[in-house]
């Protein structure tokens, strides 16, 4: 090739050549024994020039190849890098893959638990760290000349995101940023921020995936392609893909209507030949069973597999389906090597708590390469499970989503049960951006030549919505950016109130703020040509049609609010009714789910706040709890009472009586159908309108009939215009408020914490009090209402267990509300301790409602939570797994996770508590060490 080549030519190519060798690009080409695809060198290219990068590629690409060379790149002009994860799970593992290439001595780890080599030039931390060091002024930012932001998309997540805003903003603008994102399709708006904070930053975007996807639909015994083969590319191809035709019919068949004895074609009975040929097709199409899905991704060569269930339960309960169905994946040896493994990994788990785990049964489920992976596992557990999948000794894994946004797992195959999950709320589809993420995870680079996503065909289900899922693969990044107390002091310290406003200023979620608004003046400016026309359309030869249609409006607004002050009024009467009910009344439910017979358990008033109970709002007015006579316990709202309630008869409510067992919830409700099933409650008589004698709507009535467009025989058309002029009038004016609302959002949240800071004596002015400085040193959602805990020595002269217990109410939250019994409570000291938490947050949440900052937007103190306070009382006093699992009603998983949180806010109690004849520090110390036992201690690095 080159002998075709002129002198000037060769010389001018070995030039370069000589040029790519001289850079630091190429011996870190040469650690790899692959190619670097051409988005990872113009990444590692612009990082060598001396420019920020953000590289989103999809998942399993390869992007953090680039993460790699800055460390590399560091190593190589004597400087730090800091590598951030958004969970330790990754930390972990990044670590373990930095060690692995560049030795023991210059590889450090940093998490909430854990601190290894810290003085190390290459650190591994997660992003909460590192946003603590930079507050904190740590000497570790010395020398620091890049940080690489893995999974930096983590800024959209709602409860975490703003540390990662936080961290890109205050971080010393001589370090280079390197941020690795999933595909997001406003990777360019998001690099265009990069550039406004940080300075130049290069935008490498790529949609290229390195193993081609293939989408399939399983439905019954067949394996249906989702595009049409010459449409489709894997994912890679240009030009639009097609559904396939097949399960577009599949769909339309399966929709029409069932065969109904009454249902007539042309007069006869449907024929028996029609019935039989609809019942054959309907045969082909079912949703298989988990087993039947494995065995048929084994028989196709399509594992290993991760089925993605949106449930725990659902995942225990599809391994042990696979067991009863007599699945076996591995053969001997790889059952020999299995066992080694996690004999090797588990040895430090004590004989009797194997048990309580359920170690035995999961033993099982990993020889027969079976196994779930959830957060409610154990973290060995887990780890195990990730280790033996990417050897290959486990070939199916039910996990839930959260497996997708964590770890390095990929698998040849990805399956989908359903595309709905519950999102907290409701059941909601899932959306184009956590389908990517899921699928993502199917072909694995330098194993597999192709993924595959295959999705259980469900009843009802739109291959054309399927198809649109698949197809866009791209989501938009959205900053979840808050001003919290503990970041309002710890800027003003640093930077004083001016500077602190300013910097907020530039956060990305201003950014996006600032930029919808030039989108909604257009819109404004549209609607306002529009009301020109609506104008023209509603005007009336007769006179005034536009005070004509207000007086029109203002009776129908003043009949809307008598009949909400009626509403209100009854609402009122039956709430007054609901206050005067005793535990051990017999009364009738009018309405709703629970409609009939019920016994009063419990009043349910608001004041039981102060007593443990959680859940209640003042506003809500009594919730008593009940027993039906269907047996069922139900805490209810006011809303089941729309008219008032009367005690019907009276009952002896047993001391044995526990809500909890079914068997004396079915010996009450008997005694009560016994006592009061005869009863026929009074109906309620309804009361005379109050619109019927109101002067207000007989005034308006009046100048209605007598106003001169009332006998336009084009009134009801000019009416249509006028109504129409009026929502658009109403929308443009929204509009305009939005755009006033968007400009300095985040500033005006900035100011309104301030000044509840220094009503709270934490600031005066730009000066940060005693107070401040310790609310400084305090991390987490409930900030504020630690530092006030501090502060009023709530927690003084507690023991460890007695405070562990507190401290579990700032971390804790429950899954699911659970109203219907209160929490257990520690006696003693702690109960004392927590009813004087809820008493300091109801006046902070007083304060904060009086100064508008909003909980809903993410800003301010939640109701601090009871629910984990016994089960962390009685690990930390020292009683056994089995015995505090059983009580708590808690996977092991979720038991460990949040023990770990009470452990890391006992660490920032423990150096923020005041040392002035206080025992709050050392017993948040001793409290560490007594929860940090046990099951609690059994992790690996991190």
């Amino acid at each position: 090739m080159t002998e075709d080549l002129s002198p000037a030519e060769r010389y001018a190519a070995a030039r370069i050549r000589a040029a790519e060798q001289a850079t630091a690009l190429a011996p870190f080409r040469e650690l790899y024994d692959f190619g670097l695809d051409p988005f990872q060198i113009e990444a590692c290219q612009a990082l060598e020039a001396g420019k920020g990068v953000l590289v989103a590629a999809p998942t399993g690409s390869g992007k953090t190849i680039v993460g790699e060379f800055a460390v590399h790149l560091a190593l190589a002009e004597g400087r730090k890098c800091f590598y951030t994860t958004p969970i330790k799970a990754l930390s972990n593992q990044k670590y373990a893959d930095l060690v692995k290439r560049y030795g023991v001595g210059k590889v450090g780890l940093l998490t909430g638990d854990n601190s290894v080599n810290a003085d190390a030039p290459v650190i591994v931390m997660t992003t909460e760290v590192l946003r603590n060091m930079l507050y904190a002024g740590s000497q570790s930012l010395v020398g620091l000349g890049y940080v690489v932001m893995d999974e930096v998309h983590y800024l959209s997540d709602r409860f975490r995101g703003a540390v990662w805003e936080e961290v890109i903003i205050h971080l010393p603008e001589s370090v280079t940023l390197v941020s690795l994102s999933a595909t997001v399709s406003n990777a360019e708006e998001f690099g265009d921020w990069l550039d406004t904070v940080r300075g130049d930053t290069e935008v490498i975007v790529s949609e290229h995936r390195p193993v081609p996807l293939w989408q399939h639909v399983l439905a019954g015994r067949r394996m249906y392609d989702l595009f049409e083969e010459e449409s489709d590319h894997g994912g890679r191809g240009p030009g639009k893909r097609e559904v396939n035709p097949d399960l577009v019919r599949l769909a339309r068949m399966e929709n029409q209507r069932t065969y109904n004895p009454r249902d007539r074609r042309r007069g006869k009975m449907v024929r028996e030949a029609d019935r039989e040929r609809e019942r054959r097709q309907r045969s082909r199409i079912w949703t298989p069973s988990r087993p039947e899905v494995i065995e048929r991704l084994d028989a196709e060569g399509l594992l290993p597999a991760i089925t993605f269930i949106f449930s725990r339960a659902g995942c225990e309960a599809a391994v042990q389906q696979c067991l009863y169905a007599g699945l076996r994946l591995n053969n001997d040896e790889a059952r020999r090597r299995v066992r080694e493994i996690v004999e090797e990994r588990t040895a430090s788990i004590p004989g009797e708590d194997l048990h309580v785990l359920g170690y035995y049964e999961w033993l099982e489920g990993l020889e027969r390469g079976i196994a779930a992976h959830h957060a409610g596992m154990l973290p060995t557990f887990k780890e195990v499970v990730e280790e033996l999948f990417v050897r290959g000794l486990v070939k199916a894994v039910f996990a839930t989503e959260t497996l997708a946004l964590g770890i390095n797992m990929p698998a040849r195959s990805v399956v989908l049960e359903k595309l709905v999950k519950w999102n907290g709320e409701q059941h909601a589809d899932i959306t184009p951006g956590e389908y990517t993420q899921l699928t993502g995870r199917a072909g694995r680079r330098g194993i597999d030549i192709e993924g595959h996503a295959v999705v259980l065909w469900q009843r009802g289900m739109d291959p054309g919505a399927l198809a649109g899922l698949a197809g866009t693969r791209t989501y938009p990044l959205r900053s979840s950016f808050r001003p919290s107390y503990n970041m309002a002091v710890n800027l003003v310290h640093q930077f004083g109130r001016h500077r602190s406003r300013e910097l907020l200023e530039t956060s990305f979620a201003q950014f996006q703020a600032d930029k919808s608004v030039v989108g909604i003046s257009r819109q404004v400016r549209k609607n306002e040509e529009g009301l020109d026309g609506y104008r023209a359309g509603m005007t009336c030869h007769l006179g005034d049609f536009e005070e004509y249609a207000r007086l029109r409006r203002d009776l129908k607004e003043r009949e809307n609010d008598l009949a909400k002050q009626g509403a209100a009024q009854r609402r009122a009467a039956a709430a007054t009714a609901l206050e005067k009910l005793k535990a051990g009344d017999v009364i009738h439910v009018p309405t709703g789910k629970f409609a009939g017979l019920a016994l009063v358990l419990d009043p349910g008033l608001p004041a039981g706040r102060a007593n443990g109970h959680r859940g209640f709002e003042h506003q809500d007015g009594p919730r008593p709890l009940v027993l039906t006579v269907e047996r069922q316990v139900k805490r209810l709202a006011t809303m089941d009472f729309p008219v008032p309630v009367e005690p019907l008869e009276r009952m002896r409510i047993p001391k044995s009586f526990n809500a909890r067992s079914p068997q004396s919830r079915r010996d009450l409700a008997s005694a009560l159908r016994s006592k009061a099933g005869h009863i026929v409650p009074e109906r309620h008589r309804k009361q005379r309108a109050a619109a019927a004698d109101d002067r207000e709507i007989a005034r308006l009535r009046s100048e209605l009939r007598a106003h001169p467009c009332h006998g336009c025989d084009e009134r009801e058309d000019h009416a249509r215009w006028a109504e129409r002029y009026h929502r658009l009038q109403r929308d443009t004016r929204q509009l305009e408020r939005r755009i006033e609302g968007r400009t300095n959002t985040i500033a005006r949240t900035f100011d309104r914490i301030v000044a509840l800071l220094t009503e709270l004596d934490y600031l005066r002015d730009d000066e940060v009090t005693v107070h401040g400085k310790r609310l400084a040193r305090l991390y987490g959602e409930l900030d504020l209402l630690a530092s006030e805990c501090l502060r009023d020595r709530v927690w003084e002269d507690l023991g460890p267990a007695e405070l562990a217990a507190c401290v579990s109410a700032l971390v804790y939250e429950a899954r699911q509300a659970d109203d219907a019994v209160a929490p257990k409570l520690p006696s003693g000291k702690a109960k004392a301790a927590l009813g004087e938490m809820i008493h300091i947050w109801g006046r902070l949440d007083a304060l904060e409602e009086e100064l508008r900052i909003n909980q809903a937007e993410g800003v301010g103190q939640r109701e601090p939570d009871l629910g984990f306070a016994w089960a962390v009382y009685m690990w930390a006093s020292g009683r056994g797994l089995d015995e505090v699992l059983r009580e708590a009603e808690m996977p092991a998983g979720d038991f460990v996770r949040w023990c770990k949180q009470v452990i890391d806010v006992l660490g920032q109690i423990a150096a923020a508590a005041p040392r002035d004849n206080s025992t709050v520090a050392k017993n948040a110390r001793k409290a560490v060490d007594a929860v940090l036992r046990g099951v609690v201690a059994y992790s690996s690095v991190g």
